[in-house]
């Protein structure tokens, strides 16, 4: 009876099945905000004092009119 009821129940409310193909798919978009994540952090790290310089020489420049 709780089994009927409990299914019956979820099938109201739109809960997923086992059988829901989009279930367990977090672990991919999980695994691509990381690598963005850490790609940034590395290239920031190597490119940041660079990107500094740049910005300050433009900067310097446009104020010097």
């Amino acid at each position: 009876m709780w089994t009927t009821l409990l299914t019956l129940l979820a099938a109201r409310l739109g809960w997923p099945g086992e059988d829901d193909p989009e279930r367990g798919d977090v672990p991919g978009w999980v695994l691509v905000t990381l690598m963005t994540a850490g790609l940034v952090v590395a290239i920031w790290a190597l490119a940041g004092p660079a990107l500094s310089t740049v910005f300050e020489t433009a900067m310097n420049r446009v104020l010097a009119y």
